[in-house]
């Protein structure tokens, strides 16, 4: 049964978020604006949850963890009410990247699964933070549609990620081939490749690899099939040497474009496309490629090339997850792998504290704004200061 306070809650909620797309119809899309945030419903007993993408539909999705915070599951808010995505046999699963756009409800992410990984891998999904635990257990990409989860099949090895979903139900993500790669770090011992998946077809297709980059993973994907990832070396599965080259794909059988760097020769990692063609993600300003994750926030054009987005005055690293068909950007800024984190917007030109634009909620530090959709709703995480939970948030511009 659900409280008198969920309901008022679950209500507002959803309210705020219909009325979203009218508000955003009435003023530019740059023009600078206010927030009311509001902290989203989390039934599954833990202290933890994030948004980390928001379609069209203004669905937030996202992980939230169960009593203790040692595993969690994906989740999307519909309608303001929490939905469990559920999970592909294993005890993990999550909407990690910000690529989910499709807008009839389709959603895809990563899942444990209950086979113990048969080449004692660690893989991405744990390695790269996915999950709050490591199963020991292979991970794959899932879909969910209509209610229901399903597994997507590799590239002929154990596991597997899909980051994003187009409005042409192709998806995309990166998975393990069957090729013991010399390049990889134990315990990675497989290859992986960047991949696009057909959801009526069925089929999935490795994408062309970066002239010599043995492996790669996709990130994103628009409505135009121009995909965005990284190439390099195997390295272990996860940014680094994996990072060599961002990459853009101008289509699924297109031999991939280096987007260029900052400085850096590792960890360059595109995080999000518009239907503009725009990219935004992170990437080291300097150092080789085996340099230690020390990432400063980008945006590429075609015209402008790759673009250093700087940090928030007093951080000293950010990164640029979501963008929108208007140019908003928005991302996080922070001080090292344990200091201090603040969401940021960027527009016109300006990284702006997107705590400075909110109404109430005084406990509430907004610490990363994961995506943001065309009527500039945003999502992420928060810490409340006063309870020390970390709940996920939707941001409404008005």
């Amino acid at each position: 049964m659900i409280s008198l306070k969920h309901s008022k809650l679950v209500l507002t909620v959803v309210v705020v978020i219909a009325l979203a797309t009218g508000l955003a119809a009435q003023r530019a899309p740059q023009e600078p604006t206010g927030y009311l945030v509001f902290v989203l419903p989390d039934t599954l007993g833990g202290t933890a949850s994030g948004a980390n993408a928001v379609n069209d539909l203004g669905w937030p999705m996202g992980i939230a963890d169960f009593s203790g915070n040692a595993t969690g599951e994906a989740v999307a808010w519909i309608e303001g009410r929490m939905v469990k995505l559920g999970t592909l046999g294993g005890p993990n699963s999550s909407v990690e990247w910000e690529g989910v756009k499709n807008n009839r409800g389709l959603i895809v992410g990563v899942s444990d699964t209950s086979i113990a990984q048969p080449l004692g891998e660690q893989w991405s999904c744990y390695l790269a933070g996915f999950f709050p635990s490591f199963s020991g257990n292979t991970c794959l990409g899932f879909l969910w549609q209509g209610g229901f989860m399903t597994a997507l099949p590799t590239l002929g090895g154990d596991n597997g990620v899909a980051t994003g979903i187009n409005n042409h139900d192709q998806v995309v993500g990166w998975a393990e081939t069957t090729y013991k790669d010399p390049t990889c770090n134990l315990p990675q011992v497989l290859q992986f490749e960047a991949y696009v998946y057909d959801v009526k077809s069925k089929k999935i297709t490795a994408l062309p690899l970066f002239p010599g980059a043995p492996d790669s993973a996709a990130t994103g994907i628009n409505d135009r099939g121009q995909i965005i990832g990284i190439a390099g070396l195997c390295s272990n599965a996860v940014g680094g040497a994996s990072a060599i080259h961002a990459v853009l794909w101008q289509n699924a059988t297109s031999t991939p474009i280096d987007l260029g760097n900052i400085g850096g020769m590792a960890w360059n990692t595109p995080a999000s496309i518009n239907s503009n063609g725009e990219i935004v993600g992170f990437a080291n300003p300097s150092g080789n490629q085996n340099a230690a994750f020390n990432p400063i926030a980008f945006l590429w054009t075609e015209s402008g090339g790759m673009q250093n987005l700087g940090t928030l005055a007093g951080y000293a690293n950010s990164i640029a997850y979501g963008i929108n068909n208007h140019g908003s950007i928005v991302g996080q800024s922070f001080n090292g792998p344990n200091g201090a984190s603040h969401a940021f917007i960027y527009q016109n030109g300006m990284m702006t504290d997107l705590n400075s634009l909110v109404v109430g909620h005084s406990a509430l530090t907004l610490v990363y704004a994961n995506d943001v959709n065309d009527d500039g709703v945003i999502v992420g995480g928060a810490l409340n200061a006063k309870t020390g939970e970390a709940p996920a948030f939707v941001a409404i511009p008005y």
